[in-house]
């Protein structure tokens, strides 16, 4: 059976961005790692929380990514802004060197508390804040909600998380067309099977509520997102949230899912604000 033409059309441009996400943060992590570590501070286990920044920021990569590469803008954007930086890999593969994010999410998440004690410890703090990129602004939420993160952290943020699954753009929607496809994206790539919208994970994730009491949460998102789609299922409900469209604060804003998680400053002062609220200032196209 042929697709639909507009249907064709938006595969077609779905795969085109699924391919820019994996080429955007798919850049060697052997050649940033060490420079990205030592210069920009971030990693830095005999940092100690300030007064005025009291509690660490452990940053979650997303599909694909790694915890330099999504994170060389974003991290000493943070340090030189007083804040003790960590972030992790997680989701890896046996043979698959580099690219992390793939693996079962529960399995991420069983990572990331892991790494969270280990930065617990090392800081002496009873709390840290997150800070994740599409994946890794969703998945910390299984830690909170059946891993006992609550108790560990005080605020999540998400930019472009999918927190509801994701269409992506519609190519989800054609997997009954290719028979087969589905259970070997599940067996080949456990993750990304996770987040298709309607997965056994997303909902089991999102049922008896998005939130869970005493963790902050801030979604940011842009209309321009293609991988998380529609992007207002990026969205939470609950107590304690605040959901944030970048080009309600600057309009002329054309970030689309990558960018806004590895270079748009209008998404990195809504973090900011965020990890600090007390000393939250207004967010526009040059603040």
């Amino acid at each position: 059976m042929l697709l639909p033409g507009n249907r064709w059309r938006r595969a077609m441009r779905a795969l085109t961005v699924a391919a820019t996400l994996f080429a955007a943060t798919a850049i060697p992590a052997a050649a940033h790692a060490a420079p990205a570590a030592t210069h920009s501070g971030w990693n830095d286990y005999s940092c100690k929380p300030s007064a005025t920044h009291p509690r660490p920021v452990v940053l979650v990569h997303g599909t694909f990514g790694n915890s330099v590469d999504n994170w060389l803008v974003l991290a000493p954007y943070l340090v030189k802004r007083g804040y003790c930086v960590f972030s992790l890999d997680y989701g890896q593969l046996p043979g698959v060197p580099l690219f992390n994010g793939l693996g079962p999410i529960a399995a991420s998440a069983r990572q990331l508390d892991s790494f969270v004690d280990k930065v617990r410890g090392a800081t002496g703090v009873t709390k840290v804040d997150l800070v994740g990129h599409s994946q890794g602004g969703m998945m910390p939420r299984y830690y909170l909600k059946f891993l006992g993160g609550a108790a560990e952290v005080n605020a999540l943020v998400g930019i472009a998380p999918d927190n509801h699954g994701t269409t992506l753009s519609g190519l989800t929607k054609l997997l009954p067309y290719f028979p087969g496809i589905e259970p070997l994206l599940t067996l080949a790539t456990p993750a990304l099977a996770d987040q298709i919208a309607g997965s056994d994970f997303v909902e089991k994730l999102n049922a008896g509520g998005d939130t869970v009491p005493g963790v902050h949460y801030t979604v940011i998102a842009t209309r321009y997102d293609e991988v998380v789609t529609p992007y207002r299922t990026q969205f939470l409900d609950g107590p304690g949230v605040r959901n944030v469209v970048v080009q309600d604060l600057c309009p002329v804003d054309l970030s689309e899912h990558v960018t806004i998680g590895t270079v748009d400053l209008v998404a990195y002062h809504e973090v900011a604000n965020a990890l600090d609220p007390a000393h939250a200032s207004p967010t526009d196209c040059v603040n």
